[in-house]
């Protein structure tokens, strides 16, 4: 009876191994997995780091290309959600900013100055608003699986340091295509200008632009002090949280055991990729700033006033778009901030 029982045993491990090959088989050879920047970008390491993780821990069965520069939607960055939403595209780290057109509520990280430091952003993305961002993601068509980060947007320009609003009267500044970006900067005296990142190089080149704002590590990484970009003020303005997901049919079509490798591995990379946005700005490490003085651009830290300022100034903007994104939402948020 013994001999029977291991007999068995041993016959349903092989045909489990066997259902696992057989789901295996119908695995794509390559899943596409969109991104705006690749490495030595801290948001191209995370997607590579993903990419990594799976096929090592699915022994092959997943394997993962990254598409840096958003190719596989010809460079509009606003696209991509819908893209991964319709197949076009397998998988994607996206930017909360640029899925904001398809989803509202993602707009949530771009109220002017609502999260004041990397506590407040860990607050909302690691707690209850963070769970119901992924659940409305997931009504929306995809899955999402865990968290990373392009950082705090900061501000720069080529013309003069900028510490009031009334230092931004008539400078021209090219924004990410989302309207929230462009009723901030026309609210506090700019003229903002809203293109790719493809045309923003040139025009802050020629001067057809004066500025832009973008997580120092972009800057960093860019060398836009070589692109005329000789003033930073630092004011976390807003943040860019970056989301792992899935195509819907995409994420079916793998085994449960798959599933939750796939997740995991996410969660490991983002957590990897947040470590690399957030060095030599975070726990008393200046590297980065100190990096981007040694070129010679002036850095400005504002005070507790100053930053009130503009605060002050884009408060409209703030309640118009708290109606948008849901008050609901936002008061969540605020809660969960104040007691980070």
């Amino acid at each position: 009876m013994q001999f029977l029982r291991t007999m068995f045993a041993a016959g349903a491990a092989v045909a489990s191994l066997g259902a696992t090959a057989a789901l295996a088989q119908d695995y794509k050879d390559e899943y596409r997995v969109s991104t705006v920047v690749p490495a030595p970008f801290p948001w191209g390491i995370a997607a590579e780091k993903w990419a990594e993780l799976t096929a090592e821990r699915t022994e092959g069965r997943i394997n993962l290309k990254v598409y840096p520069g958003v190719q596989l939607v010809q460079g509009d960055q606003t696209r991509e959600f819908t893209a991964m939403r319709q197949g076009v595209i397998d998988m994607a780290v996206g930017s909360t900013i640029n899925w904001s057109p398809q989803i509202t509520e993602l707009n949530l990280f771009s109220l002017p100055f609502l999260m004041p430091d990397y506590a407040a952003l860990d607050a909302l993305t690691q707690g209850p608003v963070g769970e119901k961002i992924f659940e409305i993601v997931q009504a929306k068509g995809a899955v999402p699986l865990a968290w990373a980060e392009n950082g705090f947007r900061e501000v720069t320009n080529s013309k003069h340091p900028i510490r009031t609003p009334s230092d931004m009267e008539g400078l021209k500044l090219r924004v990410v295509g989302s309207p929230i970006f462009s009723d901030m900067f026309s609210a506090m005296g700019a003229n903002p200008t809203q293109m790719s990142w493809a045309d923003a190089q040139p025009a802050l080149t020629t001067g057809a632009v004066d500025g832009q704002e973008n997580p120092l590590t972009i800057y960093s990484v860019l060398n836009m002090h070589e692109l005329g970009q000789s003033n930073v003020t630092l004011w976390h303005y807003v943040a860019d949280p970056l989301i792992f997901a899935v195509n819907q049919q995409v994420w079916d079509s793998f085994t449960a055991e798959d599933q939750e490798i796939l997740r995991q591995a996410a969660v490991d990379a983002g957590a990897h990729g947040i470590e690399v946005a957030r060095k030599g700005l975070t726990d008393g490490d200046t590297s980065l700033i100190d990096e981007i003085k040694g070129h010679g651009v002036e850095v400005i830290s504002l005070t507790e006033d100053e930053r009130q300022a503009f605060v002050d100034a884009t408060r409209p903007v703030y309640d118009t778009w708290k109606d948008k994104i849901g008050a609901d939402l936002v008061d969540m948020a605020e809660e969960s901030i104040a007691n980070r």
